[in-house]
Order: C-alpha cells, then sequence, then structure tokens
C-alpha cells in the first residue's frame, strides 16, 4: 500500500490531486503557524475568501504572500455574497487578478447559521460552469439539491456536514451517505467538522476529500490536529476502499467452537 496515495487520485475538474485535504487559511493564530499547519495536512488546495485578498496586488498580498513558494492550487471563495450576482462578480474578480478559475460557490441564505441559499447557490453554480470556471458550490446536505448542482455543470460537489465553524459534526450521515453514492463527480464534505474522527466517518461514508478550516486554526495545537486530519482522512479512505464489515444485531465469534478444548463430546445420547 506504499503507493497508494499516488494511485488513488482525486479528481477535480481535470486537475489530479494526490491529498484529499483541501485546507482553509482564516482564523490561525499567525502566518508561521499557518505554514507549518499546511506542511503537517499535505494539502496540495488552499481556499481563502476573495473579499480577504488584495486584488489589485495579488503578488504582494498579506494572504498569499505566504504560499508563493508553494505549488498550491487555489481555491478562492465567495463568501460575504448573498445572491448569485454577487457571487458570480466575485468569481470574475478573481479570475482577472489571476488566481485562476477554481471558485468555491458560497451563498449565505442566514446570518445566524451561514447555512447555504440553495436557490442562489444552483443559479451561481450554473451560470459560472457556463463561463468556464471549476465550480464547487458549498451546499446542504440535500442529496436532490446536489444532484442538481452537478446537472448544472459543478466540478465537485461540497455538502456541509453541519453549520460553519460549528463543530457539530456530521449531523446527517445517512444523507451524505447518499450524496457520495449517486454522484459522479467528487463530494468533498465542508463545514461542521470538529475533529480528525469525523473527517474519517465522512471518507467512509464515501466522501470522495476533506475541507476544514476551523478545527485545525483554533485546536490548541493546529500542527498536529492538521497531521491528524492527514492521518483520519487517509484511514477513512483506505476503509472505505476496504469494505466494513455488515452491522449485526448480535455477537459473532472470531473462531468456532468446534475443536475446542473444552468441547466435551457429550450428546444426547450420554457420554462418548
Amino acid at each position: 500500500m506504499g503507493n497508494w496515495n499516488h494511485e488513488d487520485v482525486l479528481l477535480i475538474g481535470g486537475h489530479a490531486l494526490r491529498s484529499r485535504f483541501l485546507f482553509g487559511t482564516g482564523r490561525f493564530p499567525s502566518p508561521a503557524v499557518l505554514q507549518q499547519a499546511l506542511e503537517a495536512s499535505g494539502s496540495e488546495v488552499i481556499t481563502f475568501a476573495v473579499r480577504r485578498v488584495n486584488l489589485e496586488s495579488v503578488e504582494d498580498d498579506s494572504v498569499l504572500q505566504h504560499f508563493e513558494d508553494r505549488q498550491m492550487q487555489y481555491l478562492p471563495n465567495t463568501s460575504g455574497a448573498r445572491t448569485a450576482e454577487e457571487a458570480v462578480r466575485i468569481a470574475r474578480l478573481a479570475r482577472e487578478a489571476g488566481l485562476g478559475n477554481w471558485i468555491k460557490v458560497e451563498i449565505s441564505g442566514d446570518h445566524r447559521t451561514l447555512l447555504p441559499d440553495p436557490i442562489e447557490t444552483l443559479r451561481a453554480t450554473e451560470q459560472l460552469a457556463n463561463e468556464g470556471f471549476i465550480v464547487l458550490p458549498y451546499t446542504s446536505d440535500d442529496p436532490i439539491l446536489c444532484r442538481k448542482l452537478e446537472e448544472a455543470g459543478a466540478s465537485a460537489i461540497m455538502p456541509g456536514g453541519s453549520p460553519i465553524g460549528s463543530g457539530l459534526g456530521l449531523l446527517n450521515p445517512y444523507n451524505l451517505g447518499l450524496i457520495a453514492e449517486q454522484s459522479s463527480v467528487p463530494v468533498i464534505i465542508d463545514a461542521g467538522i470538529g475533529s480528525a474522527k469525523d473527517a474519517a466517518e465522512a471518507m467512509e461514508l464515501g466522501a470522495d476529500g476533506i475541507l476544514a478550516n476551523t478545527p485545525i486554526a483554533k485546536a490548541q495545537d493546529p500542527i498536529m490536529m492538521a497531521r491528524a486530519f492527514r492521518l483520519a482522512i487517509e484511514a477513512g479512505r483506505l476503509a472505505w476502499l476496504a469494505g466494513r464489515i455488515p452491522k449485526k444485531r448480535y455477537a459473532s465469534a472470531s473462531s468456532d467452537w468446534a475443536g475446542s478444548l473444552f468441547e466435551t463430546g457429550v450428546s444426547a445420547g450420554g457420554e462418548q
């Protein structure tokens, strides 16, 4: 299994990734900790809010300058957008500034829960896909909506496990499993993951990858947590590929009683 990472690549928009961990860059205590956590994560994709970037001078931006020595795939997001029109405008600005044609569509429909607006997200996804963007929409865990987003041209689907930054984990594993089962594009679980355990569980459900920020950045040791996520994602992927045993209501011995040292040989007919 030593070559597993090289053979089992994640394909998004024709781009092959060895790591299945997409890395959020906000909320870290310092740029140095961010750099070390990113190194420990093994991630090849970083996401950031376009509104946090100086689009007039991307090469000198306070966020992006820390990644100029790394071969990273940028995934700018439209955080802060409330409508499809706003999200499309943000995506166009990011591409014109040289940030590439990958975009994470993130359109909040509620200021308290930050849950995505399904209608606006679908509209933005369709328009941006038609304009040649590699679109990764952040969405709810609705299997029907996820199918519609794929039909609209999404290159990957990003359902949330629970509300952004909540750390509540996977509130609806059943739906997430259905989404992974039905999708022909990668499914990246995004939002609400609180620990490496949640990441492993999502991967065992059949997810293709994990996007996480807050559980790394706000951990007591972000660098150690980044490594924990990396290992959990790999372990969950391997477990899903290996195929788990079915769940049973009662116990099932791992070895037969036949040949037991304590087998008496006594039958209904008396001593043998």
